[in-house]
């Protein structure tokens, strides 16, 4: 078999083409995946924070991304079956002991940091023993790829966790290009889910076509200019523009908020304080205009579209503008992008071997198209579907609007 070029390497690593990458570009991948999660952890080690191994905190995400890693391939004595790998095959011993109870399912309390460095590198290598004589197909490299992505997902968990606990971290937000105008599209019929070959998510089986109305959509995501508007327009006082359960959520928050009148983080907006506030990494902000609206639930972004007029638009439409408009503007990536559905299966859904992945939010959370800046290049993909529950504000999310 011929080896890659350094392009395409770099290429299948840094680009959703991981989903197809040979052993070659998925060993590079894995090791710049941990040691991205490794440089997190060592941010939050500098700050003394979200070290406690608890569910959920930074270190407990770092050791939850090795012990994925490890269950699906160095613990699966059938990984080479790929996608056809039952849910629950027989496992090996972890190499550490405890690992289930510190980082498995419903696990609480994960291990402390020098414990969590140290399998998070032993771990790193054993995969990549495993990798360089794992068959070179799509069967045999399944589980490389999932567990690729499994760990650029906890990666920005790491970040979002990041942001709550006030860590310090360099990362800048990617902001608009260019000002957002309205872009019309015409009616088409437009082809959703995906194809056989490569890394298939349960959730993007499979390819069916679907027959898009013409419509209008919004070039980038709801800036911070336009969400003041609904502020200032009482927006979080009325009612009749929030879905019942949306507005028994923002009771809740105010009551627990002393008063919420703006996404998560903000400490200051509208008019009459002069400018956006909103704490990125520990430190406060001051928002440009045109900079997109973030960390917004998802019922402030379906009653920022009532107050609007408009609408959030469907998968189909988003991805259909993703995909064709580039050039006349769409443009995404800043922040993940809530759409108006429910994840539901698509024709062909069955469960992958990460069951838990999106059968228990079906018909629950709500579909989250694009990517955040926080967001790992190779996830910058129009094909992912990700998910989230609708009150879910700590994420890096945004939103845009339809019309027609």
């Amino acid at each position: 078999m011929p080896t890659p070029s350094a392009a395409a390497l770099s290429a299948s690593v840094d680009t959703p083409a991981f989903r197809r990458a040979g052993r070659e570009a998925l060993s590079l991948a894995l090791m710049d995946a941990r040691n991205h999660t490794l440089h997190l952890l060592g941010l939050c080690e500098a700050h003394g924070a979200g070290l406690a191994g608890t569910a959920g905190d930074p270190l407990w995400l770092a050791g939850r991304a090795g012990w994925f890693a490890e269950r699906w391939l160095g613990r699966n004595p059938q990984r080479h079956q790929g996608a056809a790998c039952p849910p629950q095959p027989t496992r090996l011993a972890s190499s550490a002991a405890r690992a289930d109870l510190w980082w498995g399912d419903g696990a609480e309390q994960g291990a402390d940091a020098e414990t969590t460095r140290g399998f998070l590198l032993e771990q790193l290598e054993s995969t990549l023993e495993l990798l360089d004589k794992a068959p070179e197909d799509d069967a045999g490299l399944y589980f490389y790829r999932l567990a690729l992505l499994h760990e650029d997902l906890r990666g920005e968990d790491m970040l979002v966790q990041a942001q709550r606990l006030g860590v310090p971290v360099p990362l800048l937000a990617r902001e608009p290009r260019r000002p957002a105008v309205a872009l019309a599209l015409p009616a088409t019929r437009w082809q959703l889910g995906a194809t056989p070959g490569g890394l298939v998510l349960d959730n993007e089986q499979w390819a069916h076509t679907v027959q898009i109305p013409e419509f209008e959509i919004d070039t980038q995501a709801v800036s911070w200019a336009q969400f003041v508007e609904f502020v200032d327009d009482g927006g979080y006082d009325r009612a009749e523009l929030w879905r019942s359960e949306g507005w028994a959520w923002l009771a809740q928050q105010q009551a627990q908020d002393e008063g919420r009148r703006g996404p998560r983080y903000v400490d200051q907006i509208g008019v009459a304080s002069g400018a956006v506030l909103q704490q990125r990494f520990g430190r406060p902000v001051r928002m440009a205009a045109h900079h997109g609206a973030m960390h917004v639930s998802w019922w402030e972004a379906d009653a920022w579209c009532r107050w609007a007029g408009r609408r959030l638009p469907t998968e189909a439409e988003w991805e259909y503008a993703a995909r064709t408009a580039a050039r006349r503007g769409f443009d995404w990536g800043s922040v993940h992008e809530w759409m108006a559905g429910t994840l539901q299966p698509w024709p062909g859904f069955s469960p992958g071997p990460w069951a838990d992945y999106s059968v228990p939010w079906m018909g629950r959370a709500r579909v989250l198209r694009g990517a955040s800046f926080a967001t790992r290049a190779r996830l910058h993909d129009p094909q992912f579907r990700g998910f989230a529950q609708p009150e879910d504000d700590w994420r890096f999310v945004g939103f845009r609007s339809c019309a027609l």
